[in-house]
């Protein structure tokens, strides 16, 4: 048995998770499948990491189907789903409340919650209307955010998380505002305003016997660590089998292309969409500069229209990766974009990933674990479209080189 069990809606935000449970002393490993018993032997959290964001409720609840075998076997008293910190869904695309529904129906459990914020991250759950900053450091309702509020996929035009849960078939979520006491069973969206919420979010779920089904993002960890610290100290880690640095920015955020423009030290190669149809010429151009040891930064055009779904541009954009480090392989990766995440680690193959250290808010440096000696103990870092400073892959370079 397992102490919890967290499924990441992508890659990103499931490493931001991963990360937050070993910095509390956990034992915490990250799978990019359905492990086995035996992988899990003395971990105390396990992690899945999924594309759920991306996918359609029917496409959904199919990956949870072929995911709960295994969970089970775990027998955890917590299974956590993790969304992003914003929210962002639609009954359509990335639903909340259909996955949750779902896993409600399999784990059957005495408690469910929704953690509604992040203060670490500047994202702020008040009266069940969620407020996050954004780069220019002001703090916007969810519906008025510069960037969420016009999000291509699913713009956020609702900030009442009940409401916007409820579309999504998640309903009779009791409200606990910051001064109210939860009655129990809960069944309830919890408000955050600050860190003074999640230690008195831990006080009330921490002690809860029974199962608990808890829904947020790297919060609802925050919460189980407060409540129940650990002790477990992170394994040595290997170095990588080389310094090469690549970087690949697939998220078309404001934050990320601000990042690509600010990266310092790099042969920047701008994919076109002509280059996902036919690209021998930019696997060539990215292989000879990393043979010269030139760290090479791959990023898409947010002004250009690939005339793909999100999901076929990041398959697309996976599969390019994957050629290119199959050519050239890296000691370290870093990658911008949830979905672009989750189908690059899949397409090379990584079965888990460990963390080793906090490298930027919401952003951790990871080892990657694989069958294939040359990419084993890869260094990464997986982000989030809105995540991180400006010099987040200038600073990525230094540390390869340090």
């Amino acid at each position: 048995m397992v102490r919890a069990v967290f499924i990441g809606d992508d890659f990103t935000g499931a490493s931001d998770t991963l990360a937050t449970f070993a910095s509390a002393g956990w034992r915490t490993r990250l799978f990019l499948r359905a492990p086995t018993p035996a992988e899990c032997e003395g971990l105390d959290a396990v992690g899945i990491a999924t594309a759920l964001r991306a996918l359609s409720p029917e496409a959904a609840l199919q990956v949870i189907e072929d995911l709960w075998p295994a969970i089970a076997v775990l027998d955890p008293q917590t299974v956590h789903y993790k969304v992003c910190s914003t929210f962002d869904s639609s009954p359509t695309i990335g639903s909340i409340g259909a996955v949750t529904n779902d896993l409600a129906r399999r784990f059957s459990p005495e408690h469910l919650a929704v953690i509604g914020g992040q203060p670490n991250l500047g994202r702020h759950c008040v009266y069940g209307n969620l407020f996050a900053r954004a780069a220019d450091g002001v703090t916007y309702r969810i519906d008025r955010h510069p960037v969420m509020a016009q999000h291509p996929v699913t713009p956020m035009t609702e900030a009442d998380l009940r409401l916007l849960l409820s579309a999504q078939g998640l309903d009779d979520l009791a409200l606990v505002t910051c001064a109210g006491t939860p009655t129990l069973p809960l069944r309830a969206l919890f408000d955050v305003l600050d860190g003074n919420d999640i230690t008195r979010i831990a006080r009330g779920v921490g002690p809860l016997s029974g199962r608990r089904l808890l829904v947020g993002a790297s919060s609802v960890a925050q919460v189980l660590t407060a409540a129940d610290p650990g002790s477990g100290t992170p394994e040595p880690a290997a170095p990588p089998a080389n310094r090469r640095v690549l970087v690949f920015a697939g998220s078309r955020s404001s934050v990320t292309r601000a990042q690509v423009e600010a990266a310092d030290g790099f042969s920047k190669i701008r994919i076109l969409p002509s280059d996902l149809a036919n690209s021998w010429q930019t696997i060539a151009t990215a292989a000879a500069a990393l043979a010269s040891d030139t760290p090479v930064l791959l990023h898409t055009d947010p002004e250009l229209d690939y005339n793909m779904s999100p999901d076929h541009l990041a398959l697309a954009s996976g599969e390019l990766l994957a050629k290119i480090v199959t050519t050239s392989p890296v000691g370290w990766l870093g990658i911008a974009g949830g979905d672009t995440s989750s189908r690059i680690c899949g397409l090379l193959g990584f079965t888990a990933i460990d963390y080793l250290e906090a490298f930027s808010p919401g952003v951790g440096l990871c080892r990657a674990r694989h069958d294939t000696p040359d990419l084993d103990g890869m260094r990464l870092i997986l982000k989030g479209g809105q995540m991180g400073e400006a010099d987040l892959f200038t600073r990525f370079r230094a540390a390869a080189r340090s």
